[in-house]
This record gives C-alpha cells, structure tokens and sequence, in this order.
C-alpha cells in the first residue's frame, strides 16, 4: 500500500544557509496531520529533535513514521567523503535509535555551494558538469557513505539528484546510476527536480524503477523554467518565484506516474515535498491542497 508523507522542506525548513525564518517543528508536524499526511522526513539536523527518544516521543505524539533524512555532501572533493561518511553516520544513528529502522539515508551533492551550477540550474551543458576524474571521485564517495551506513545500521542509503548541484541533468543521473552499484546506492526520484532539469519523470521512472527505492512528489511549472532562462534566474531565485508549484499545476504527469508506481506494485512511501524559502507562501494551505490532488488521482 502506498502511504502519503511531507517534509519539512515544505513549510521553509531547507538545508542551505539562508535569510528568514522556518516555523519550528511542533507546527510544521501539527500542521502536517491536520492536512492528512502519515510520514516526514528528518529536515536539517538540529531541526527537529536530536535525542533519540525525543524524536521518537514527538513524532509518535503525531502518529506519524519517518522516512528518511536528507545528507549533503560535496563528493566531488574527496577531502569532504570523510565528513560526510559522518554526518550520515550520525544522521542515521539518530534514525535508528529512535526506531526507525527503515528510514533512508537521502544523499545528495551539497547543493548551491559552486556557483556555476547555482547560477544556472535548469539549464546547465555539459561543459558545467565534472570531469571523467571527478566522476569517479563523486561515485566513490557516495557509495563511502552508503556502505558506511549500511555495516553500521544496516540502513539503506538513496541519492537524490537535485537542482544546484552536480548530479542534475537526466545525463548526470545515468552516469552516476551507472558508476555506482545498484544494490548498494538507490535513486530518490524528485519529478520536480528531474523536470526542472530538462528531463521526462515518466521516463525516469520507467528506466530506473529497479533503482527507485524512495520517491519524492514535486511539481514544476514550466513557465517559470522559461523566465528562468530568459532572466537568468539562479537556483534560489527560481525557488522564490514559485519554480515548484503546487501538485497539479506544473507539466509532471502524476496521473500516469502513480498508474506505473501501482501496475509495478510499488508499496513504499510518497514524499510530498514542495520547496518554499524560510517564511515564503501558505506552507499549510499548500500541503492541503497537494493532499487533496493527490487523492484524485485514486491515493
């Protein structure tokens, strides 16, 4: 059975360093059950509680699962694998010990921190993209963590391709599922963020379904792709502008996605997640309406 989950990144809450203020986490949780939603991720560390039975007394106060916790690191640069080997470990270690066994690790390159693929998320080329080198480095890296995290707490680990980062273009993603073995490093397909990228979410679900191992539910709203590449919109601009519209109002085909995600018997969790900067929009009345159209379409 498919089960419905948010993330804090929803109400504001967002890894990177940036202005203004998310709601705390008793409101954004409150907020989440009241607009139907069983599961959430992590957020940031520090976000929500970092004791162990904290966390597990607050979200089961909630009644809700968690299902994973999103973990940059910067993998193309092998000075950063280490550290990054142990915020997973430590990130996972919260997880676990608050019991939740399955919840993934959520890998991901360490987004918005070069410039030139923050500058130009939504249409990077090829010649923005890593050497042959630096592929190796960044595949080795994040299998370092994913093996780390395994033999520690028998966790699995997913990478979660993304805008702002290295691993972007439907032609990234091929080449890092590629360089990285298939049972030991899952993909998260975001339909947003592989939308924003250029690519064909149906099309990824289809070829990497194997991989798939969490899914993430994001919409994106060509129209604002299009301003992005006429006004130069870097990554964060494009958030602000509403690049990740509500569920329904974008060009991601959900109905289609969830008829394949159904016919292939897919029984994990669906992750709504629809990017906000600290303080923008109607988180909660967002989350309402995307609980509501996704219940259109049979879920």
């Amino acid at each position: 059975m498919i089960q419905i989950a948010n993330a804090p990144c929803s109400w504001g809450a967002l890894e990177f360093e940036l202005e203004g203020k998310s709601l705390g986490y008793e409101q954004v949780l409150s907020e989440m059950v009241e607009t139907g939603y069983a599961g959430t991720e992590l957020g940031d560390w520090g976000f929500m509680p970092s004791i162990p039975q904290e966390l597990n007394t607050v979200l089961t106060g909630k009644n809700l699962q968690l299902l994973g916790a999103f973990v940059p690191v910067a993998m193309a640069l092998e000075e950063a694998h280490d550290a990054g080997v142990e915020l997973a470990l430590k990130t996972a270690g919260l997880m676990y010990e608050a019991g939740y066994t399955n919840a993934f690790i959520v890998l991901a390159d360490e987004n918005g921190s070069v410039e030139e693929r923050t500058k130009n998320a939504g249409r990077i080329s090829p010649e923005m993209g890593l050497t042959d080198e630096q592929w190796l480095t960044f595949a080795k890296g994040a299998e370092k963590v994913a093996q780390a995290v395994k033999d520690k707490y028998g966790m699995r680990t997913v990478f979660h391709h993304h805008c702002g980062g290295y691993v972007e273009t439907p032609r990234e993603v091929a080449k890092l599922m590629k360089l990285t073995d298939p049972t030991l490093l899952g993909l998260c397909l975001d339909m947003g963020h592989f939308a924003f990228a250029g690519g064909n979410p149906v099309e990824a679900l289809e070829k990497y379904y194997k991989r798939i191992w969490h899914v993430h539910f994001k919409d994106f709203d060509p129209k604002v792709g299009q301003d992005a590449i006429e006004k130069e919109y870097d990554y964060f601009k494009s958030v602000e502008e509403g690049a990740f519209c509500e569920l329904g109002k974008g060009n991601v085909d959900f109905q289609t996605i969830v008829d394949i995600l159904n016919e292939k018997g897919y029984n994990g969790w669906i992750v709504v997640e629809q990017d906000v900067l600290p303080g923008m929009g109607a988180p909660k009345k967002c989350a309402n309406n995307n609980r509501e159209y996704i219940k259109t379409l049979g879920l």
